[in-house]
């Protein structure tokens, strides 16, 4: 029997309905989920006030007032009067450095294991919870020397390495803002970052590993650093001894400024508005917009995703495949250690050197949550069944996932190959802009294929037609009725754009730019960005529609739609498809497929051409950049590609006057 959207394939039981969210709910007399769902958004004060109370924040100075929307929705301000700091909730408390140990969050001690990380070499390193504690206190004290102070700006720009876990802890520790920018950026990418954060310190490394080859990455913080006036000093981590240009007087060895410094003890107290993080969004349209995110609203949300959806605790071994420079990199350091667990990060490729790295990975530490992206499953199952088959997975508990909506076929393989089908997956969905979540599953909530669960807890959410009314059963366009904690506080230094983005559509809601829609049942499902909505003959199509249909064909393994100008219906649809190892592209498949689609949606909006490519191009979080594929294919200036991670995948799309 086939699986559809509409088939309920995870019923909890066991484990999953004695998690810390039905403990919660118990506390609270609340007996059924979806109760809870609903009075956490339509009383979002008692939520975040009960939660809070419940996890174990660790507040220096407890907070006066929840919140302040005197200058209205956009610029609420969280936790009146409220001092703390994420250090002294992730690392201090663990600890024993700060006051009681709270009955929902056991202490772990300096001799648990905090991080373990991988290269794609294999063999693994182990930082306990004290030794992580020393490494980022180093850090904290190197910063203090050259002058960094609380409010400060500090650049990373490092591989996924363990020291990168001490750069951001270390700032977090005397207050300064940490400014986290993927490695795989270029030069330009980084200094347009570093100008806009007014960033005085940058830390970077001589190189990287990506697919068994050694990458520098010194000399594109040496192009940042030299337009960035503000920076005057760049932290170099020599990993592999690849030589680069110095430039004395800027540029300090970690060895001899991070290793050689007297551990600072003291994390600072800070108003709970403080800025923690400027996190940057791809910037493939224009200027960059940075985020701006507090230690009290990001910890907020962190603490609850990690505490309620994902349930982490003391024993867990967390694995998210991801980086410093996407946010689920700063999320899951935050949040895991918050709770006493264990991350696992990654260097690398997933598919290197081998296809089954990553399940290699989950048996050898023991994962007890995964998370990956949508992309990401698509490229792994690809290389074939018997690469996931042949590894248990036993100690696996949750799977999670995250960037784009999921096709079926490729949910499905993730459930039942990766999870065995005895995982839910925890499928969530917010962005770089909250640090979290609008929309998110439970552990012990029944669930369909890539569906997203419900509301996240302690939000307001909803799918509104094209005036602003609540749909059900429709798609619609997803939005927030009220503030949450992490919420960013404007866009750094430009205001205005940020009104216009979030604000501009609905009068007072926050209007997030994806598609969605809430089923009869109450589950509700994402179909992709609404900026990439494509309108053929008056009919508004979301392009993850189009690539959902290709992806259930036996020869797609993923594919992208664009709408490109038409003579007749205004648009057409253009589809490009990468197809599953052995297979060919040819005139036949290529008319399948567009008869494919036009059974699914109907014949008006059969494709006007699909055309076969190695490779899409796509963000580092494994979001494929559709607006660049349209520029490419249109023969028009693609722009900015800082946010490209594989830039070479552009090759392949072709352009259509030149078919033509």
């Amino acid at each position: 029997m086939t699986t559809t959207m509409s088939d309920v394939i995870w019923r909890p039981s066991g484990k999953y309905l004695n998690c810390r969210i039905n403990d919660f709910m118990k506390t609270h007399g609340i007996s059924d989920v979806k109760d809870l769902i609903k009075k956490s958004g339509d009383d979002t004060e008692w939520f975040w006030q009960s939660a809070l109370d419940y996890v174990g924040f660790d507040w220096l100075t407890p907070y006066e007032k929840l919140q302040d929307q005197s200058k209205g929705f956009a610029w609420t301000k969280w936790f009146i009067g409220g001092e703390t700091n994420i250090i002294t909730n992730c690392m201090d408390y663990h600890l024993g450095k700060t006051g009681k140990e709270h009955p929902n969050r056991p202490r772990v001690g300096k001799d648990h294991k905090a991080i373990i990380w991988e290269t794609e070499e294999g063999d693994p390193v182990v930082w306990t919870y004290g030794e992580l504690d020393e490494k980022s206190s180093k850090v904290a004290s190197a910063l203090k020397k050259l002058g960094v102070n609380a409010g400060d700006a500090v650049g990373i720009y490092m591989p996924m390495v363990p020291e990168v876990v001490a750069v951001l802890f270390g700032c977090l520790k005397i207050g300064a803002v940490a400014v986290p920018v993927f490695s795989g950026f270029g030069g330009q990418a980084l200094q347009a970052r570093m100008i806009d954060a007014e960033a005085k310190v940058l830390f970077t490394a001589d190189g990287g590993l990506r697919r068994g080859k050694k990458i520098a990455v010194k000399p594109d913080a040496d192009e940042a650093a030299a337009g960035a006036p503000t920076l005057k000093n760049v932290i170099v981590l020599d990993r592999y001894g690849m030589s680069s240009n110095w430039k004395e007087g800027r540029d300090l060895k970690w060895s001899e400024v991070v290793d050689k410094a007297e551990p600072i003890a003291e994390t600072v107290k800070l108003p709970a508005e403080h800025p923690s993080m400027y996190l940057y969004t791809s910037g493939t349209t224009g200027k960059p917009k940075g985020t701006v995110h507090t230690h009290a609203g990001a910890l907020a949300s962190i603490s609850r995703e990690l505490g309620f959806a994902f349930d982490c605790n003391k024993d867990d071994i967390f694995f998210w495949f991801t980086d410093i420079g996407w946010m689920m990199g700063p999320w899951e350091m935050i949040g895991v250690t918050f709770w006493g667990g264990t991350m696992v990060i990654a260097e690398g490729a997933p598919n290197f050197p081998e296809p089954d790295r990553v399940w290699k990975m989950v048996e050898r530490h023991k994962v007890t949550t995964l998370g990956i992206s949508p992309t990401a499953i698509r490229v792994l199952r690809a290389h074939g069944d018997e690469w996931v088959d042949k590894h248990p997975m036993s100690t696996l508990r949750l799977l999670g996932s995250t960037g784009e909506p999921w096709d079926l076929d490729s949910y499905m393989w993730f459930f039942q190959k990766v999870g065995k089908t005895n995982c839910p997956v925890i499928n969530i969905s917010g962005g770089t802009e909250l640090v979290g979540c609008l929309i998110q599953p439970l552990p012990n909530m029944p669930l369909k294929p890539c569906s997203l669960g419900g509301p996240g807890l302690g939000m307001d959410i909803d799918v509104v037609d094209e005036e602003g009314n609540s749909i059900r059963n429709g798609i619609g366009h997803l939005v927030c009725k009220k503030p949450s904690p992490s919420m960013t506080k404007g866009f750094l230094k430009d205001p205005d754009r940020y009104i216009e983005t979030y604000f501009s559509r609905f009068p007072n809601i926050w209007y997030h730019g994806d598609w969605a829609k809430v089923d009869e049942d109450g589950s509700w499902f994402l179909f992709g960005r609404s900026d990439d909505t494509i309108k053929i003959a008056g009919k508004r199509l979301g392009p993850g529609e189009v690539e959902s249909i290709l992806v259930e064909h036996a020869d797609v393994a993923e594919a992208a739609a664009i709408g490109v100008p038409h003579a007749v219906k205004g648009e057409g649809l253009v589809c490009f498809a990468v197809l599953l190892p052995g297979k060919s592209g040819s005139s036949q498949l290529e008319k399948d497929l567009k008869d494919l689609i036009g059974s699914k949606l109907g014949h008006p909006l059969k494709p006007e051409a699909v055309h076969f490519v190695n490779a899409l191009p796509k963000t580092r979080s494994g979001k494929i950049v559709r607006g660049t594929i349209r520029k490419k294919y249109l023969g028009e200036d693609v722009g900015d590609l800082a946010s490209v991670d594989n830039k070479d995948a552009l090759d392949f799309i072709p352009v259509a006057a030149a078919k033509a």
